[in-house]
């Protein structure tokens, strides 16, 4: 069964997905940006994979959508940590 805020949060992201694909280089000039970059292609591959195991191989893509959250949210705290953290590489 397919929620509606599970949609709407999949909009959302491929919206945001074209802003990050046209203004990639500008964002490049953040310091370690592609491990920003990266964590936000695994939440939304999480958000389309949350959607699309309402179609088919439920128990295999809910693995997949949870395992895009954790690797997305685990590099987004890196990438903070190495941005606000004292992480030497990105200063």
């Amino acid at each position: 069964m397919i929620h509606e805020n599970e949609v709407v949060m999949l909009i959302l992201g491929l919206g945001v997905l074209i802003f990050v694909l046209g203004k990639r280089s500008q964002l490049k000039r953040f310091p370690s940006s592609g491990l920003l970059i990266l964590g936000f292609y695994l939440l939304l591959a999480g958000w389309a994979l949350t959607v699309l195991e309402s179609f088919f191989w439920e128990l295999f893509l809910n693995f997949l959508e949870h395992a895009c959250y954790t690797a997305g949210a685990v590099s987004v705290a890196i990438w903070s940590w190495k941005v606000f953290g004292g992480g030497k590489e990105a200063r």
